[in-house]
């Protein structure tokens, strides 16, 4: 596909109903509708004198990569609970870590967000450093992420483009190139667009503005306050943008899952390795997961006597670039049955361990309701 000249060139801004800016009417809309999150300085509050707490606004940046904020809140007010501030969780158990972030997904982020928080407490003194450049260098911390902590937490005027930034940019000048190549130029578009005065606000704008008005279907162009300077809505197309290549469908990985029980319900359970997918997390026994669905019938591991397996059925986990679909085995075993590195959790405490989602369907389709009991 031939790339067209800069969107910016090819077409002016339609009349503005407005002399000010768009930065500027953006803002006056974030003082009076922005949203009121846990980790956020909200204009009254920095009026009050309060100013962004850089551990609360790189925790809860990590945290929301590819995670809703729903979600978040609930993990963002355990991990202050538990780790007050950056040296706290640079001295917690990495386990205890792992267990925490359970069920958040994305589980290099958090093996990164113990490393990033060490080399804080042991390289800076417990501080943040303030520029794009000091935080990019830290571990687990990109681009975007820099530049959200930059803008946010240091009120730097750094370039914030995460997804529904890249929805608002691309409308307001009908960016044509697809995504992701069209990123470059969306995130020259937004440093020209950000303002040397409230840049950290004008950034969190741009997101709520994202989630809550040019949302991806239904945008509710009535109510934006930069409708009169946006060329989708001028041209009345905004669903189109951004504009996208057509997905790939994923491709499938197969493998089986053995959910083992003693006489007591205590499930079996073992560590995968560090590296890799789910890297460091609790797993139940299984076997690799690969593209032909005729293997992996074989338990993994080797006992004393061979359990007599339950067909439980399959589950099916999405992963960002495969799907897995798993055969669930379920067997009530003597104890010295496995020889194995793992170990026996009880059924009481099994929610607490670090399980992601995808071994917690695996535990439930084999022990119907065990999460439930347990929470």
């Amino acid at each position: 596909m031939q790339r067209s000249k800069s969107t910016a060139e090819a077409l002016p801004l339609p009349d503005s109903l407005s002399t000010q800016s768009p930065a500027a009417l953006l803002l006056d809309w974030y003082d009076r509708s922005h949203r009121v999150l846990p980790w956020r300085i909200t204009p009254p509050m920095a009026k009050a004198g309060k100013r962004p707490d850089p551990y609360h606004i790189w925790l809860s940046e990590v945290m929301l990569q590819q995670t809703t904020v729903q979600a978040v809140k609930a993990y963002f007010a355990k991990f202050l609970t538990l780790w007050p501030t950056v040296g706290d969780l640079a001295a917690a158990d990495t386990e205890e870590v792992m267990k925490a972030w359970a069920g958040l997904g994305y589980y290099a982020r958090a093996r990164n967000l113990k490393k990033c928080a060490e080399e804080v407490a042991s390289q800076h003194g417990g501080r943040f450093p303030d520029t794009e450049e000091g935080l990019k260098a830290l571990p687990g911390i990109g681009d975007y992420t820099a530049a959200a902590i930059a803008a946010i937490a240091f009120n730097r005027q750094s370039a914030v483009l995460d997804g529904n930034v890249e929805r608002v940019i691309s409308r307001l000048y009908r960016v044509e190139t697809p995504v992701p190549a069209a990123r470059p130029e969306m995130r020259r578009l937004v440093a020209a667009l950000t303002p040397t005065e409230r840049p950290g606000d004008f950034a969190q704008a741009m997101m709520d503005l994202g989630s809550t008005i040019c949302t991806p279907r239904r945008p509710v162009c009535a109510l934006c306050p930069i409708n009169a300077d946006c060329r989708a809505f001028a041209a009345g197309d905004p669903e189109r943008f951004p504009v996208k290549l057509a997905k790939k469908a994923k491709p499938v990985r197969y493998g089986t899952a053995y959910v083992a029980t003693d006489a007591a319900g205590a499930v079996y359970l073992c560590k995968r390795g560090d590296k890799g997918l789910l890297g460091g997390m609790t797993e139940v026994p299984g076997t690799d997961w690969t593209t032909d669905p005729g293997q992996n019938q074989t338990p993994p591991f080797a006992g004393k006597t061979t359990p007599l397996w339950r067909d439980c059925g399959g589950i099916v986990h999405v992963f960002t670039h495969f799907e897995l679909r798993l055969a669930v085995r379920h067997a009530e075993v003597e104890r010295d049955a496995i020889v194995a590195n793992g170990w026996w959790e009880p059924r009481e405490t099994l929610a607490a361990q670090a399980l992601p989602t995808v071994m917690k369907k695996a535990i439930e389709k084999a022990l119907p309701g065990c999460f439930a009991k347990t929470s």
